[in-house]
């Protein structure tokens, strides 16, 4: 069962705030489904599905009755910043069955406000299978991307020079957004200087901590029809996860791999054609392992690729997290798959900031990783139409 053209973005929302003190998490959920149903033109009583992942306090059960929600369907997969990617595709798959008209995705946190950033070791947890064999090394999730640069530049002799052109491009986007974090313009030679936090990774080869949040409407054709919005359809979507696989692990490249092949078979058009992509920045490193396993180049050159701002809006050939991304502006509660959605949404409404609006943007790419190169984690791949 194809996904293609059954179902639309119509409402985008993302939370203004990267500090949030005097919310609730429950309530910026809430404010940022408001934010979305309000952009699409449609309400509460509109949403007959909803979706979210790990961040939404009390789950689904407890969020549909939080926000008041009379829904049919509702679904809470799991997987870390990938998940809000995987979300708009399960949302297009049950409106393509017929489970729901109108999803609703929601996201948000507030670890700033509540001091839980910074890197700290994973806590233990009885019960799971790999515990007993990796906490006792003390894994992080700057330490483990750190182990994936490394080799990677081990294999393919990738430079910390190029890792920072990634920064060097979201801080060129972020200065046109007032809600960054992070607006200043940096050079290559300023990522370098920064203090080393896990060889070969500076500190500004790490995204922020942010509060805030986001959400989405999603729904079927005949409604997106009936919209005052831009049409934005979902054409291709794909999800898979990576593991170390007993020990048989090889770390320079991503679950994209899978990921992307399925999202663009499925929507029947290729890397060249995309004029817009999100990508996952969690780190630098996460940006050049991506842009190679979705087919942007070939596997090694990905440090080649992103050098020189080719990255950049108006000068690069792949201009990608035009507001910044979470390099700069926006990682809420450690999750950006989410604000990865709504950029690509404002890019192919021609809403972005016009410093950075690519021209023609007329198909885009959303690539998210939910958890750790190091480790395990998944990757989800969206493909998405102006029409």
């Amino acid at each position: 069962m194809s996904i293609e053209g059954k179902a639309y973005i119509a409402g985008a929302f993302e939370h203004p705030k990267r500090l949030v003190e005097d919310k609730s998490v429950a309530a910026i959920h809430a404010e940022c489904a408001k934010g979305a149903l309000e952009d699409a033109g449609l309400t509460l009583q509109d949403v007959d599905g909803y979706f979210c992942a790990g961040d939404a306090p009390g789950g689904a059960l407890s969020m549909v009755d939080y926000l008041g929600l009379n829904v049919r369907h509702v679904d809470s997969t799991e997987t870390g910043g990938s998940s809000y990617i995987a979300h708009v595709s399960h949302a297009a798959q049950a409106i393509t069955a017929g489970k729901c008209n109108v999803a609703l995705i929601t996201m948000g946190g507030r670890p700033r406000a509540e001091g839980k950033s910074g890197v700290k070791p994973k806590k233990f947890t009885p019960n799971v299978p790999e515990v007993p064999f990796e906490i006792p090394y003390g894994p992080t999730a700057v330490n483990e991307y750190a182990m994936a640069a490394s080799l990677h530049m081990h294999k393919y002799g990738t430079t910390s020079e190029q890792l920072a052109w990634v920064k060097v491009a979201a801080s060129h986007h972020a200065q046109y957004n007032p809600n960054a974090r992070l607006k200043d313009l940096v050079t290559v030679e300023d990522v370098l200087h920064s203090p080393m936090i896990a060889d070969p990774l500076h500190l500004m080869d790490c995204c922020v901590v942010s509060d805030g949040g986001g959400a989405l409407v999603v729904v079927n054709q005949e409604i997106a029809r009936g919209l005052k919005r831009p049409l934005i359809k979902v054409i291709g979507a794909g999800e898979s996860p990576k593991g170390p696989m007993g020990g048989n692990m090889d770390m320079t490249y991503t679950a994209a791999v899978h990921s992307g092949k399925a999202a663009f078979e499925e929507a029947g058009v290729n890397p060249a054609e995309i004029k817009y992509a999100g990508i996952y920045d969690s780190f630098t490193i996460t940006v050049i392992m991506q842009l190679e396993d979705l087919g942007f180049c070939k596997k090694g050159e990905g440090g080649k690729f992103v050098a020189d701002g080719n990255l950049i809006a108006g000068i690069g050939n792949l201009p990608i997290n035009t507001d910044g991304g979470g390099l700069n502006n926006n990682h809420p509660t450690s999750r950006g798959g989410m604000t990865k959605l709504i950029e690509a949404v404002r890019q192919l409404r021609e809403e972005a900031h016009p410093e950075v609006q690519v021209k023609d943007c007329d198909i885009a790419l959303v690539n998210g990783i939910g958890g750790g190169l190091g480790s395990r984690h998944c990757s989800a791949t969206l493909i998405m139409e102006r029409v």
